[in-house]
């Protein structure tokens, strides 16, 4: 299993943190560029909708549905 990599962003004017997988970040990374987005740009679009889940899982549970909807 891979180490965590940690990266910073303001969300809603506070400075967080988030940690994932270098793997779950490549996925994310073409996310926000298919969606011509910044990393912050689409951490911030993730924050405004995960409602109670936490930051990382919503992450990681958008990442994985890019990953299933890209190979269907």
């Amino acid at each position: 299993m891979s180490m965590l990599k940690k990266r910073s962003v303001s969300l809603a004017g506070h400075a967080t943190s988030v940690a994932l997988e270098p793997e779950f970040w490549a996925v994310l990374d073409r996310i926000a560029e298919a969606r011509g987005l910044s990393q912050a740009g689409l951490l911030k679009a993730i924050d405004a909708e995960r409602g109670r889940t936490p930051l990382a899982s919503a992450c990681r549970l958008l990442a994985l549905d890019w990953a299933s909807a890209s190979r269907d």
